[in-house]
């Protein structure tokens, strides 16, 4: 979702921003928010029974198919689809939908929007349940130079752990979910039809925020109200084998912040010479200024008035499932994992999970301005631009966020800074005693250890469009493990080492196949 250019002006920049203690002063811990669990009880998970079934004629297929299902995630992965910079978008679509209707999709459209289209297809096999599948088909921008292996060429590589799939979208989210087609196509072979029919609804702008996807959902708004529920392909397993349960996203706010020269002062058309800044305003400054208006001096306490307000206190149930975590869960994998010296605060345990998932943020993606390239050039700039994010846990409503950012640069004296909204959307969850959920969780058992079962995660994506609008209980797990989303190397595990405990391509497509029959069958 961010993409600008020239990383050492950012960084730069960026170092000023928390230099100005000045601007803001420091507020003790003790006055930042506290999540209080609501229940000290576990949740019982030894109630959930892995699921018993078989399909032993589609396992075998998948078996025999492999080298193919892995030749279509590299198809897949191989088409560019970079929605920022609008390459590849409609390739990408039209093979979505073609591979679609090569399965057996009945029907099969791409769905026009105000950015990019999105992608329906729908199977009917005249069953008594529907499961909406979404999927997004764009990925994020690459510096080629950061990469082990070309990042669309699609490349096995090796690991101590077995051989990975090394390329943008491999787990985020082509790889994933072509796996799943991969499985539908299995059992179509061998059986002849589905157990279940099926939605598909993707869009090509999830990298962008999903600024259009209310309008896809629009268009099938009554039909996608037929679901029984959602699903999202996701690898979910670590290199242990492990695998975390999700059952929601936090929404997120993503603006400009851009200061230019006006009537307040600065350059009012174009850069000018350095030497002037001893009688001119500076735009950037001014835009630095602003933004460390927002917080504490340390960037970690957000001053914004009525910020934290709003979010919604820890229910029974969340508080349930994170007690059951507390002898799984460690802040000091997480540590080691980000490659970190120390949490904010040096907090530890579960005060780290508790501000991970509770938590608004404010956050600086990027920020530019002037010449930042090799030798010397003194200019006073005459714009300076940031772009910003900030996640939303349950119970904040993203419009009012943006109303009190702007009324706190107006009252700050920061009236001409201009805030461009290019995404928003609030937080999405799911009950873990919907029977998706407990059918999902009884597949999971039976090839994985699920250690945890978390309310929600950090990040975002708009699936308050399937748990708010439309009512559906959503799943956003799978088997399979992957890396590197957004960053260099992205990988996805294909061939796991025989001593792995982590599901590769074969298992990823059956547990995918045990997962439609188990949907299929009544709930107990």
């Amino acid at each position: 979702m961010n993409y600008i250019v020239n990383i050492s002006s950012k960084l730069i920049i960026g170092l000023f921003v928390f230099m100005l203690p000045a601007l803001a002063t420091d507020k003790p811990l003790a006055d930042y928010p506290h999540y209080t669990l609501a229940s000290s009880d576990a949740y019982d998970f030894s109630q959930i029974s892995a699921y018993a079934g078989k399909h032993g004629r589609i396992y075998a297929y998948i078996d025999e198919n492999l080298d193919d299902h892995f030749k279509n995630i590299q198809r897949w992965v191989r088409q560019r689809s970079i929605s920022a910079q609008n390459v590849g978008i409609t390739e990408m679509a039209e093979l979505l939908r073609d591979d679609l209707a090569a399965i057996g999709f009945s029907e099969t459209t791409l769905v026009p929007s105000a950015g990019h289209p999105g992608v329906w297809g729908y199977y009917d096999a005249g069953a008594t349940k529907t499961l909406l599948v979404y999927m997004m088909y764009d990925v994020q921008p690459v510096n080629e130079d950061d990469w082990e292996s070309p990042p669309f060429e699609g490349k096995l590589v090796e690991r101590d752990f077995g051989q990975v799939l090394m390329a943008r979208g491999a787990t985020n989210q082509k790889g994933p979910q072509r796996a799943f087609l991969n499985a539908i196509e299995s059992i179509i072979k061998v059986n002849g039809t589905l157990p279940v029919n099926l939605m598909v609804l993707a869009e090509g702008e999830e990298e962008l925020g999903s600024p259009n996807y209310p309008q896809l959902v629009d268009a099938y708004e009554a039909r996608l109200k037929t679901a029984d529920g959602v699903l999202f392909p996701f690898n979910s397993q670590n290199l242990k084998g492990e695998l975390t349960v999700l059952l929601g996203v936090k929404g997120i706010n993503y603006w400009e912040l851009e200061s230019k020269g006006g009537s307040w002062g600065g350059p009012g058309k174009s850069e000018i010479h350095g030497s002037y800044k001893s009688v001119v305003d500076s735009p950037t400054q001014r835009l630095i200024a602003a933004i460390a208006s927002m917080t504490t001096a340390d960037g970690n306490t957000i001053l914004i008035d009525g910020y934290y307000d709003d979010v919604r206190p820890p229910t029974v149930e969340e508080s349930m499932l994170i007690n059951a975590m507390s002898n799984k869960w460690s802040a000091a994998d997480w540590k080691k994992q980000l490659s970190l010296s120390q949490f904010i605060h040096d907090q530890k345990g579960e005060a780290v999970l508790m501000r991970y998932l509770y938590d608004v943020t404010l956050n600086v993606d990027g920020i530019w301005s002037g010449y930042t390239g090799e030798g010397v050039k003194t200019i006073l700039p005459h714009i300076a631009t940031a772009k910003m994010d900030s996640r939303l846990p349950m119970g904040i409503d993203p419009d009012t966020q943006f109303a009190r950012l702007r009324k706190h640069l107006d009252e700050h004296g920061f009236s001409d800074i201009i805030i461009r909204k290019l995404s928003g959307y609030p937080a999405a969850q799911t009950s873990v005693d919907a029977p998706l959920v407990q059918a999902a969780m009884g597949v999971f058992s039976k090839w994985a250890n699920i250690t945890s079962v978390m309310p929600r995660i950090g990040g975002s994506a708009p699936f308050y469009q399937f748990t708010e609008r439309l009512g559906l209980p959503l799943v956003f797990n799978g088997l399979g493990h992957g890396s590197g989303a957004h960053g260099p190397n992205e990988y996805m595990l294909i061939y796991p080492h025989k001593d792995s405990k982590v599901a590769g391509l074969a298992d990823i497509e059956k547990s995918y196949v045990d997962l439609l029959f188990a949907l299929a069958e009544p709930a107990n």
